[in-house]
């Protein structure tokens, strides 16, 4: 049912009724390109995001659950005359103080002036914000509030009622509750009028759009998707949104907070803040100090240091979300976005952090990790804060990352007892039965073997064999160096089409069909399938180029002047990077389609892909290991990031903008805004010039391979990576997971023999058939069975010598 088109009667002194129009529109989250991301430096279990000049989703008591859509308002006069004051273009932002993430948001308007300045309490959870309006005395700020408790804007219920005698807004949504309160200068409720509605039938906005003025006095809305209104009779007010586990106690929390003045609220707050700055960071790393930064690079470090503290969840210490946003939530009711934990961004996230001195922070998030493994040595894809999956995929890098970052600690010899060798191990022993082709690559999409992944994963077996046996130790080593000296035999693409256009000898594919470590380069003429299209394009793997290449330069396996390597960049700048006015940027991969489309209209499962700030960064690390300043990068990645210095997910790559869409050249997307991950890739980018090096470059991994292919002794079989072929001289390793014993011949099972597997103590079990009992043969046959169950294989392998 929808409301009236003409109010019913003259408001009345406090609202009645139910609302009509349930249950509301589909719900959507705000748009996803903040302004700001801010919450306590310590204490209080909230945290805030600001987009286009006004409050958007807060999230408490953990950081993976926002509660609300947004918070903005209106400047009306009662008579007709209205704005919704996000719609204006005429607004400044700025910080209350450097280093703080609490914002001044000017509205301007040509009959009137909407200060905001906005902070969380530091002891609670909620959020205060200092309104003001000066300007035409007719005017009067009008307060909307959209739930989304529990991270969803679906079964809300909203309420306006009574607390210790103050006006209240209220919402719940099973074990969730808020309230917003409001006071003036006195401290005395500021609120002269209320209403509940459901979104797009009786909410505030249809009022005034309706009317010219707030007409609606409802008491209660939902369940559904819920507003609420608050007309405030004093022009200089202060807000306070509290979020409990119920209203009631949001209320609580609320007025308590409203007990003393918000100067002193947010002095306490900008404190907390130079606390943690002057304790948390390592002196020489508080602000870079090579020569030739510019003041903007300067401040983008800063505040991606602040972006990356103020995503970390105080619940869970040292876990951390990929992102305060939802990627193109505007057109999405997503309960995840990029509010959860993927193992990959929060290891890259700590890296940074470990690199500005905060080892406390990192062996947090190290513990987070070990207690979050799961009992095979993974991690999920991703998850909610307190492990539970949201989508359950496997990325290998995933797994291996956690093991870098505990051989990072070990290495500053800032562990401090922490016990990481169990987590190693496990994740060691997953890698070594599963690798070296993924189910998913980093982004998430397709199987195989990727050149991050591989580098990802080699390194982790060379820097984590630290933590395992010396006889572990040497089968992981030997293992790193055979899938070292493979990565060119599964992964380039040589003498193609694509490589005869572009004048080069061969390349690096984005990625190689798991079917090339038994077929060889004959794989790699499958089609990839390229699953954020609506149809896929049909692309062969052989033709398909990414930028994953860069971290095997990056992680001390290939030298930055390879020739493959050069031969790949090449390829990648000719198809990959688009010059924009903010500077380079790089798209993931030929074909990909996560981003806005051609019209600029929000990716829904299919689009364009757009160019990454952080892939400008992984290509400034790349110039660094080449001996070139990466300065233009940093510089280009700084001129990408918001006013207010958050970096986004995607830029707007095209030449021409889309004002309409907000879709500027070299600019932030609807995709997510702050990425943190960029953020932490920046911080590694400034410091690696400052200090000459790559800082995230395991040093064991460099040492023992200095930039060059290796020969490897030993080449490793195992049910994941069945490969059919070794070089003569190399002995052949099984790897399995369980005893077994070998039952194996030559050349068409001649000279059969068997021998048993012998256990390591990190769960591997191995069987060795050494290059000298191969001298003479041109295939090996074997199979086994395992000593629990009994019973042969049932299957027989030959592997190829020569």
């Amino acid at each position: 049912m929808a409301p009236p088109d003409h109010p019913a009667s003259p408001i009345s002194a406090e609202p009645q009724g139910t609302a009509p129009g349930a249950p509301g529109i589909a719900p959507t989250w705000s748009s996803s390109d903040k302004d700001l991301v801010g919450t306590a430096a310590e204490g209080s279990r909230l945290w805030f995001t600001c987009g286009h000049g006004i409050v958007n989703e807060v999230y408490g008591p953990r950081i993976d659950i926002p509660q609300t859509r947004d918070l903005g308002f209106i400047v009306a006069d009662g008579a007709g005359f209205w704005v919704e004051v996000k719609r204006l273009t005429d607004r400044q932002l700025r910080l209350v103080h450097s280093g703080v993430p609490a914002p001044i948001i000017v509205h301007r308007h040509p009959r009137f002036t909407l200060q905001l300045r906005i902070c969380s309490d530091v002891e609670r959870e909620v959020l205060l914000i200092e309104v003001v309006l000066s300007g035409d005395e007719d005017l009067r700020p009008y307060v909307l509030l959209a739930p989304h408790l529990g991270s969803t804007g679906q079964h809300n219920r909203a309420a306006v009622a009574r607390h210790g005698g103050r006006r209240v807004l209220w919402a719940e949504q099973g074990p969730f509750g808020l309230a917003l309160l409001a006071c003036d200068a006195n401290g005395q409720d500021a609120f002269a009028q209320a209403s509940a509605g459901y979104v797009g039938y009786s909410d505030g906005w249809q009022d005034f759009a309706r009317h010219g003025a707030m007409t609606w006095a409802y008491a209660e809305a939902g369940p559904g998707n819920v507003a609420l209104t608050g007309a405030l009779r004093s022009r200089h007010a202060v807000l306070a949104l509290g979020l409990a586990s119920s209203p009631v106690a949001a209320a609580t929390l609320a007025a308590s907070a409203l007990a003393a003045p918000f100067a002193k609220r947010l002095e306490a707050y900008v404190r907390g803040w130079r606390d943690w700055r002057r304790r948390g960071l390592s002196p020489h790393r508080k602000a870079p100090s090579a020569a030739g930064l510019t003041s903007a690079v300067k401040r983008e470090f800063a505040v991606s240091a602040l972006v990356l503290r103020s995503h970390l969840d105080r619940t869970y210490p040292g876990a951390a979300v990929a992102s305060l946003s939802i990627p193109w939530g505007s057109s999405s009711d997503s309960p995840g976005g990029y509010h959860l934990v993927w193992p990959r961004d929060l290891v890259e996230c700590a890296g940074a952090l470990l690199a500005l001195g905060d080892h406390h922070a990192c062996r947090n998030t190290l513990a987070y990790l070990i207690a979050t493994q799961q009992a095979d040595g993974r991690w999920y894809q991703n998850q909610w804060l307190g492990g539970r999956a949201y989508w359950a995929g496997i990325q290998l890098d995933e797994t291996a990352l956690p093991v870098l970052l505990a051989a990072s600690l070990a290495e500053r010899d800032a562990l401090h007892g922490l016990h990481a060798a169990p987590m190693a191990a496990a994740a060691l022993r997953h890698l070594a039965l599963n690798g070296p082709s993924s189910p998913q690559d980093r982004w998430e999409e397709n199987a195989g073997l990727n050149a991050f992944t591989l580098a990802t994963l080699i390194a982790a077996l060379v820097a984590g064999s630290r933590f395992v046996d010396a006889a572990s130790a040497r089968v992981l080593l030997a293992l790193a160096d055979y899938w070292n000296s493979r990565i060119e035999d599964w992964t380039a693409a040589r003498a193609t089409p694509l490589a005869q256009r572009h004048g080069v000898a061969a390349y690096y594919t984005r990625i190689a069909p798991p079917q090339v470590l038994w077929q060889g380069p004959a794989a790699l003429q499958q089609v990839l399938p390229i699953k954020n299209h609506r149809h896929d394009p049909g692309q062969r793997a052989a033709e398909t180029v990414g930028v994953d290449f860069l971290q095997l330069v990056r992680f001390g396996l290939r030298a930055p002047d390879d020739a493959l390597v050069r031969d790949t960049l090449i390829l990648a700048d000719a198809l990959l990077r688009r010059d924009t006015p903010s500077g380079p940027v790089w798209r993931r991969y030929l074909g990909d389609g996560y981003g806005e489309h051609a019209d600029g209209s929000a990716h829904d499962g299919s689009g364009i892909g757009r160019g990454w700030p952080l892939l400008t960064g992984e290509r400034g690390h790349y110039e660094l290991a080449a001996g070139r300043d990466p300065l233009p990068y940093l510089e280009a990645m700084a001129r990408m990031a918001s006013p207010l210095g958050l970096l986004p997910e995607q830029v707007w790559d095209e030449p021409q903008p889309i004002p309409e869409r907000f879709l500027f050249p070299g600019r932030p997307t609807g995709g997510a805004m702050p990425l943190a991950w960029a953020h932490a890739e920046f911080i590694k980018l400034v410091l690696s010039r400052q200090f000459g090096r790559v800082i995230d470059q395991p040093p064991a991994v460099a040492a023992r391979y200095q930039g060059r292919r290796p020969e490897a002794a030993l080449a490793c079989w195992s049910e994941a990576a069945p490969i059919t072929q070794i070089a003569r001289g190399q002995g052949l390793l099984l790897l399995l997971p369980r005893p077994a014993r070998l039952h194996w011949g030559r050349d068409g099972w001649q000279d059969v023999r068997e021998q048993d597997s012998r256990a390591l103590p990190i769960g591997l079990h191995v069987l060795e058939v050494e290059a000298a009992a191969l001298t003479h043969a041109t295939h090996i046959d074997f199979t086994w069975r395992w000593h629990e169950g009994g019973g042969w294989r049932g299957v027989d392998y030959a592997v190829e010598v020569g």
